[in-house]
């Protein structure tokens, strides 16, 4: 199995205020990109978040882990997405920092 992405997204906005941004956030991207992505689903426990993605063919599992100040995303990419690993990387980020900076 392919190591982990991790992907880490600094915010200011406190524990609270960023799990509020991100709570169903997983759904505004289906969304915004429901043409590629055929599934999602999100689950909380506490600070947690557990995800499972399917897209272009391919599950992507992982979840996230919101902190003071920052969130950290771990993602099981499957192989044939492990090979564009960084661009899923700068994705997240992107992604990631666009949910919370919706108010």
């Amino acid at each position: 199995m392919a190591k982990p992405l991790v992907v880490s997204i600094p915010h200011n906005l406190g524990q609270a205020e960023a799990m509020r941004r991100l709570h169903g956030g997983m759904s505004g991207l289906k969304s915004q990109f429901g043409d590629k992505v055929a599934s999602i689903d999100e689950t909380w426990d506490g600070n947690r978040m557990d995800f499972r993605v399917g897209a272009m063919g391919q599950n992507v599992s992982g979840h996230l882990e919101v902190m003071q100040d920052q969130v950290r995303v771990e993602v099981q990419l499957p192989w044939i997405l492990a090979m564009v690993a960084e661009k899923a990387k700068g994705f997240i980020q992107k992604q990631g920092t666009l949910l919370l900076e919706k108010k």
